[in-house]
């Protein structure tokens, strides 16, 4: 049975009719750059969001980096995210010239852990007159967001910017008293990706930054346009930071789907965890499925599932084995970014963050997408079953 980590022809297909006619509307008009289709992706997406505002740029990477620019953040400036993530959320900082700083992870949910970005902060930044530290960035890994709460009062305690990286967690929600707050809309601003195996995705690179203040939402508009207010004048240095027509007239019919697919890949997880306790895998200590509880409030958050990923034992064998019967996975990450070459400057080891060196070698992403059957989530995790019995 040959079933792929995600069906992106399936999802097209049920949606074919409108997107071929909005692509077919663009196409006749013959205007690409920003424009209508821009503008009222940018309202939809905001109220979406829970935001104010929202300004479509080129990519999720260009939508960090245009964050980091518009808060001013650059040489000589430390920014403290995870090392657990896609190397865009470090590279962003690091093209800036300021200097990422990890923290490590917490071993549940696999997003940054508020007990050691206490410590961290604890240590290096609580002397007087240290004001190295200036943003941070929690990533909403696989779609669950992090534990927000605590890590946004460390941030005002320590005076830090704080950057939501949403690229896998567009309509993830967070509890707070009362009700729940949506990733992109707790931190100064929030970025989200449209990549095409994205939850919300375009036929391309596409990205969104999100914020609730007005000032911070046109300054980026002015970078993403080179930082010319008029044609050829420019206020400040900017970048080709701009989201196509194209891509957001595709997004806008995607947009009204999306609670739907959401849905569907919550029912769809659901159904994993059953068939992973009823298969004695959990109870063996064979293969754990990571789900995040906030401490503060007993409730689990509510999880879009952008990936839905266990951790394995010798999780690169099961990989293998899994190719074999046709069911395609993927890993995220195999390296910690501390670990990476290109961030060998930091001084950082082998052993610096063990919770995040762990996970490299546990973490298997499964398939899961609205179209999955439940004929092929029982072919999985049988045959996950087969490797271990074997």
């Amino acid at each position: 049975m040959g079933i792929p980590l995600l069906d992106l022809k399936a999802q097209y297909q049920s949606i074919k009719e409108d997107i071929d006619k909005k692509i077919s509307e663009v196409v006749s008009s013959q205007k690409f750059i920003l424009g209508a289709e821009v503008e009222s992706l940018e309202r939809e997406l905001a109220a979406f969001c829970q935001t104010d505002f929202a300004v479509g740029v080129s990519s999720g990477s260009d939508a960090l980096i245009v964050s980091l620019m518009a808060l001013e953040v650059g040489d000589g400036d430390e920014v403290i995210t995870t090392p657990f993530t896609f190397f865009a959320t470090a590279g962003a900082i690091a093209r800036l010239k300021a200097k990422p700083v990890f923290c490590d992870i917490e071993e549940v949910s696999c997003n940054i852990s508020v007990e050691k970005l206490e410590e961290l902060l604890e240590n290096q930044y609580s002397k007087p007159g240290n004001s190295k530290a200036r943003a941070l960035i929690p990533v909403h890994l696989y779609g669950q967001c992090a534990d927000m709460t605590p890590i946004l009062s460390l941030a005002a305690k320590y005076d830090l910017l704080v950057i939501e990286d949403a690229a896998q967690a567009v309509g993830a929600e967070y509890p707070i008293e009362g009700g729940s707050k949506r990733a992109c809309s707790m931190g100064d601003v929030g970025i989200l990706s449209f990549f095409p195996s994205k939850n919300l995705s375009g036929f391309g690179d596409g990205g969104m930054v999100l914020t609730n203040d007005e000032k911070l939402a046109s300054k980026i508009k002015l970078l993403r346009v080179h930082g010319g207010r008029d044609k050829y004048f420019y206020d400040i240095l900017g970048g080709n930071f701009r989201l196509d027509t194209l891509q957001a007239a595709v997004l806008r019919v995607k947009l009204r789907h999306l609670d739907g697919w959401l849905q569907k890949r919550k029912e769809r997880a659901s159904s994993y965890d059953r068939l992973f306790e009823e298969s004695g895998l959990v109870k063996e200590g064979l293969v754990k499925v990571p789900r995040a509880l906030y401490k503060n409030s007993g409730i689990q958050n509510f999880h879009i599932y952008h990936q839905y990923v266990i951790r394995a034992k010798e999780r690169d064998r099961l990989q293998e084995f899994l190719k074999e019967k046709g069911v395609g996975t993927s890993i995220y990450y195999p390296l910690s970014l501390h670990l990476q070459k290109c961030f060998s400057y930091l001084g950082y080891r082998e052993g610096d963050f063990p919770v995040s060196e762990k996970a490299s070698k546990e973490v298997l992403a499964l398939p899961v997408y609205p179209e999955l059957t439940s004929a092929q989530q029982d072919f999985v995790v049988s045959s996950i079953s087969d490797f271990y019995k074997s």
